[in-house]
């Protein structure tokens, strides 16, 4: 064994083992070097004692070291946060512009795109910083906590307060708060999954290893942060917190990237298709301007402002502020988003498992019988239940705690030798106590499992073999109970020697069957209104329990879930995996699962195409959470449920995640609007463009007034997150669809250029725009009647592109049937206000503006109405033909 002289040369170097300015290497070096003195030895070097830290050093160490947070939970500064989103490849697309248009000496222009780039950026860092503050508020209270020895006693604190030298205590449920030296252990078992990729949960002891070859994961005496206690429990002191922990280094090492989501992947090939499009149209504008008009300066600068106006720079605001404004709402409804992007596959359900635990039962267990096996009430069988609850040290669950309250029994004569903990293979956990001589093995747990440890079974003082030809008969009892919907364990024992100090599972066998206990959770009443809606909203509800197929089949009748056909996990145990993946997407109802088979149902649903949503809270619900698309757990989970999830509730209840789907849904639908407006907008302008600068023999817009347009058009989309969304439009699960975006492009894009070379046409033709090409006229005339062409274009193109959102954003009659928000409004009519003003106003000159003719806003506004006709004529066929989000 080494020796802490060994390690340590001095008190000094011993406070070195807390020094915050190595490398991971030497973090796991001094992990391994601590895990080979002895216990005593590793918590003087830690200057820590058995009984733990004062409060006060704790808080000094606190403020000493940082925070037990990953690199992930350090908010950038405002700096920071800025050039974060100026890296967007659309921002640095209207940088560059800007500093090309000062280069030639155009300030105007680069100008106005800067102040796009400043509401673009600035309105995203001030809506999304004022959303996260508040989700971020409401998100404190589902902090997983750890439980620790301040000052000699045990107290719970938020993991972030955790700090090198304090005692922690673990037990199934718990997520391991830091890199910890194990002290004491009891059947200690933990995943570590989510570090070493290894399935299987992992035995470690406090038993003193060899540090010598030995890596830091091969130690048996030591656990890290990121893992999770499955069963047992364990004291161990802290060595490394936060980014000094291994999975810190390793967090730290790959960056704050996550996977994308289908939807981030969605908007990022949307995005660049855009930018591909506009390279091109840029191109194709810069030789067709130069070459027909002769001035490749002015063809450059034009060609930049096409490039600017055909940019979607507003996307990512939009995108940005939606999801903040989402989850503000869904926070606002008891449901914290912990990660934004989430929010979209929130709305994209359409398979939605759970447990029926605090969902469709209303999560308050009480004991209602507790009998031998003939049905008749034993005081024995309830006081061996309440001494199994009341020694377990793990997590105690509904089950104990109905136990407990039902009556308060003196334990004093009974003290506790060993503990044989819960876990999820054997589905039973057992407590031995000192009782009159003997050592009595009390085990409590599911009904199959128990019976297959007995070897007897006892009615009143008699014990009688238990035989293979009775079992139905001693069923009979626990079946009547189950059909009523009562959850059933068993209660047996065995009685050891004195002399045996130390128990194994193996010594649960050969059990004395005594009785059983039932207990009743009744059906929520919001239960039946919950399904209905969710049925409506297109999600399917499959229900995936460890409980009894019995009283599971007489929950779901009562909330008025079909329950014809129930599939056990022994059942999908046997099958292949074509016939599994056909049963779980034919069946709703599952029973008696392991925690690997949930994860297997939720990882079928996917690859058959579904967007699985998983919503659970305990320990044998974290595999699949991580598995699902979007993982659902409650605040009053496990941390390590909690931990898994994507989105929390704050109340247990399908009612509030059906609420939480239809906001996410909602979201998605207004980023959908300004991606659809986008697109078709920029697919018109590209016929209107490079038509126009092709057959005009002058600009058919200045380069300052389609900058200016684009500018106050931005402005009008700002309305986008706050719009009213179409009941609609979220009655079933909304999924992004890239061919659907571009059909639509293609079918409503094309109307915007009609109304184009009309106003061309009225420009050229009616209001004698032609003179230009007069060799009679000077100069001074021309460039009017230029003016007056670009000017016309400029307010028809700027009125049609914001009122025609309004015929976009939903599938009604637009302003009869459907209605924007307030805030939506507003800004249209603000801007169509300005695009009218500007060119009877003092900035006319600057932007190369001239007065319009009255009777051009007569015609102005038949094209307005015809166009609001026709798109919504084309829109209408176009949804009726294609459907589509």
């Amino acid at each position: 064994m080494f020796k802490l002289s060994n390690i340590f040369s001095s008190r000094s170097d011993a406070r070195s083992v807390l020094d915050k300015g190595t490398d991971s290497s030497e973090y796991e070096r001094r992990m391994v070097e601590l895990c080979a003195v002895s216990t005593q030895e590793a918590i003087e070097a830690l200057n820590s004692t058995p009984r733990g830290l004062s409060s006060e050093e704790a808080e000094r160490r606190l403020n000493e070291y940082g925070a037990n947070e990953l690199a992930h939970a350090k908010q950038l500064g405002f700096w920071g946060d800025i050039f974060r989103r100026c890296k967007s490849p659309l921002v640095v697309q209207l940088l560059v512009i800007a500093a090309l248009a000062g280069f030639i000496g155009e300030a105007k222009s680069a100008v106005i795109v800067g102040a796009m780039v400043v509401l673009s950026v600035g309105l995203s860092y001030i809506l999304d910083r004022r959303s996260s503050r508040a989700v971020e508020t409401l998100g404190k209270r589902v902090q997983s906590r750890a439980l620790v020895l301040r000052n000699g006693e045990e107290s719970e604190v938020k993991i972030s307060e955790v700090v090198p030298g304090d005692i922690v205590l673990l037990q199934a449920g718990s997520v391991v708060p830091a890199d910890v030296r194990l002290l004491v252990t009891k059947d200690f078992f933990l995943s570590q999954s989510s570090l070493t990729g290894e399935s299987m949960p992992v035995e470690k002891t406090a038993h003193v290893g060899e540090a010598q070859g030995q890596s830091a994961w091969e130690l048996v005496n030591a656990c890290y942060l990121g893992s999770s206690v499955t069963s047992g429990s364990a004291r161990g002191v802290v060595v490394n917190t936060g980014t000094r922990t291994l999975f810190g280094a390793i967090f730290k090492s790959l960056g704050e990237e996550r996977e994308k989501t289908s939807f981030d992947i969605g908007v990022r090939s949307f995005t660049w298709l855009m930018i591909r499009f506009m390279l091109v149209m840029t191109c194709a504008v810069f030789f067709i301007v130069g070459m027909t008009k002769g001035n490749w300066s002015e063809a450059l600068l034009f060609a930049l402002s096409i490039a600017v106006g055909l940019t979607p720079e507003m996307l990512p605001m939009i995108v940005t502020v939606n999801l903040a404004k989402g989850a503000l709402a869904m926070a606002a409804k008891k449901v914290i988003i912990k990660r934004l992007p989430s929010i979209q596959n929130f709305g994209a359900i359409d398979i939605l498992c759970t447990d029926k635990t605090g969902t469709l039962t209303q999560d308050q267990v009480v004991l209602e019988r507790y009998v031998d096996i003939t049905g008749r009430t034993s005081e024995d069988v309830l006081s061996y239940a309440y001494l199994n609850s009341y020694y377990q040290t793990g997590l105690r669950n509904l089950i104990d705690r109905a136990i407990l309250d039902h009556s308060a029994l003196d334990v004093e004569g009974c003290p506790l030798v060993d503990e044989l903990p819960f876990d999820f293979q054997r589905r039973r956990m057992s407590v031995i106590m000192d009782y009159d001589g003997d050592h009595v093995l009390i085990c409590k747990g599911a009904v199959e499992e128990i019976y297959d440890c007995c070897s007897h079974y006892q009615i009143g003082e008699e014990v009688y073999p238990l035989i293979e030809m009775i079992r139905d008969n001693l069923f009979e009892e626990v079946d009547n109970l189950n059909k009523d919907g009562f959850r059933v364990l068993a209660i047996a024992y065995r009685e050891f020697p004195q002399e045996k100090a130390e128990f194994t599972v193996k010594d649960e066998a050969e059990l004395v069957l005594l009785g059983y206990v039932s207990f009743f959770d009744p059906p929520k009443a919001s239960a039946t209104e919950a399904l209905d809606l969710l049925h409506k909203a297109g999600v399917r509800v499959k229900v995936l329990t460890g409980d009894n197929g019995l009283v599971t089949q007489k929950v779901c009748a009562n909330v008025g879930l079909k329950a014809e056909r129930v599939v056990s996990g022994a059942e999908l145990s046997q099958l292949a995996p074509q016939e599994f993946s056909q049963r779980v997407q034919e069946q709703d109802i599952f029973v008696k699962l392991s925690p690997a088979q949930k994860e297997q149902i939720v990882r079928a649903l996917r690859e058959a195409g579904h967007v699985v949503g998983f919503m659970g809270d305990g320990i044998n619900d974290a595999p699949a959470l991580k598995a699902a698309d979007v993982g659902i757990s409650v605040d009053s989970a496990v941390d390590v449920a909690k931990e898994t999830a994507d989105i929390v509730l704050l109340e247990k209840s399908l009612l509030v995640l059906e609420e939480g789907i239809m906001e996410g849904r909602r979201v998605f639908a207004n980023i959908v609007k300004y991606i659809r407006m986008g697109a078709s907008s920029n697919f018109g302008n590209m016929f209107s463009v490079v038509g126009a600068s092709y057959l005009l023999p002058f600009l058919p817009m200045q380069s300052v007034q389609i900058l200016t347009n684009n500018l106050l058009y931005d402005f009008s989309q700002t309305g986008i997150p706050t719009d009213n969304v179409d009941e609609e439009l979220v009655l079933k699960p909304l999924k992004w669809n890239v061919d659907n975006l571009k059909r639509f492009m293609l079918c409503i894009g094309p109307i915007s250029s009609i109304f184009d070379y009309a106003t061309f046409a009225l420009m050229w033709y009616f209001f004698g725009c032609s003179a230009f090409s007069d060799p009679g006229i000077g100069a001074a005339q021309q460039e009017l009647h230029a003016r007056l062409f670009q000017t016309g274009w400029f307010v028809e193109s700027l009125l049609t592109q914001t009122m025609i959102v309004h015929i976009i954003r939903t599938r009604r009659i637009p302003f009869f049937g459907s209605r924007a928000s307030l805030h939506m409004t507003l800004t249209t009519l603000i801007i169509m206000a300005v695009a009218s003003w500007l060119p009877y106003s003092p900035f006319a000159d600057a932007l190369g503006m001239v007065p319009l003719p009255p009777i051009f806003w007569a015609w102005i506004a038949g094209f307005l109405a015809t166009y609001g006709v026709l798109t919504h004529i084309v829109k209408t066929w176009y949804f009726n033909r294609y459907g589509g989000n």
